[in-house]
């Protein structure tokens, strides 16, 4: 646990420092904007590209890998969903809850991946982002629009439309295409692409330490809770059951598992925001999730390397 712990140290240590950062005002607010947004529509696209794109997708894994990573997301936000029904929890609330049980940070996914395992892993850990992305994003908003609904409103149209001009979606698409008709890799393109990839990592963990918020962590502890305990605890237990009972190969299976150990993703502070939802205690999940992830990840990551044979 130890070795695993000391590899992706750097990575917690790197979200830290983008905190530090941007909480000290270096070198401006309006960086951290611009890099934000040079991150999701350049660096994070030129990485998924060139890594699709040059992946075997004719590999018959990819089907039990992309059913293990499902099953952890629906089991733990169907699970965050219910508890908050039952519980009673106001709607924001409970919206938040879902988000905070069942999604992810692909940044921490890839940097971590690459971190423990090479480029192979990291591979693995972009298709994983593939099949999810798409799948997280329309799940997500189609509960919203039953827990939060607005009338008049067209919810699912707006998220259609979204998906439909994100730029990881496009570039995945892209990806894919170039990929199945033999066109990879593409001369002079894929060698620029593949530059501004290898910048997307550590740009990326600053800008997820940037965007932590140590106020506001007085947040009800219930909802907290139910969030902490789909994502870092039933999300990871079921991707280590279905990729054990599906027989994926070992370095398939750790990487599944990383994405069922990793913290929600910071992008759920911003639908929180933008559908009506309960955004300061989003933050306030985001921050302690983070925060939990260094102590929690080594030891999935151990038991994982265990069981798979690592």
């Amino acid at each position: 646990m130890i070795t695993i712990a000391l590899s992706i140290a750097p990575i917690f240590l790197l979200i830290v420092t983008g905190y530090a950062l941007r909480r000290g005002g270096i070198p401006s607010e309006e960086f951290w904007t611009l890099n934000d947004r040079l991150v999701y529509f350049v660096l994070m696209p030129a990485l998924f590209f060139v890594r699709i794109s040059e992946a075997d997708l004719s590999d018959p894994d990819l089907i039990s890998y992309a059913g293990t990573l499902y099953a952890g997301f629906f089991a733990a936000t169907a699970a965050g969903t219910a508890a908050a029904i039952l519980l009673r929890v106001p709607a924001p609330q409970a919206t938040s809850i879902l988000q905070g049980a069942g999604r992810f940070n692909t940044f921490i996914a890839l940097a971590v991946a690459e971190a423990l395992y090479g480029a192979p892993a990291l591979q693995l850990a972009v298709l994983g982002a593939a099949v999810l992305v798409p799948v997280v994003n329309l799940t997500v908003v189609g509960l919203f629009s039953i827990l939060l609904p607005r009338p008049g409103s067209p919810v699912l149209l707006g998220a259609a439309k979204s998906l439909a001009t994100n730029p990881l979606i496009l570039s995945i698409l892209a990806a894919a295409g170039v990929n199945l008709v033999g066109w990879a890799p593409i001369p002079v393109l894929q060698e620029t692409l593949s530059v501004l990839g290898q910048a997307a990592l550590p740009i990326m963990l600053l800008c997820v330490g940037a965007s932590l918020k140590l106020r506001g962590l007085q947040a009800d502890w219930l909802p907290m809770a139910l969030a902490a305990g789909g994502k870092l605890l039933l999300f990871p237990a079921v991707i280590l059951g279905m990729a054990l009972a599906l027989g994926l190969p070992p370095l398939t299976a750790q990487v599944a598992l990383i994405y069922g150990a990793l913290p929600t993703g910071v992008a759920a502070y911003t639908l929180a925001r933008q559908l009506g939802g309960d955004a300061a205690l989003m933050a306030a999940m985001i921050t302690v999730q983070t925060l939990l992830a260094f102590a929690v990840m080594p030891l999935w990551l151990t038991l994982g390397a265990r069981v798979f044979g690592l």
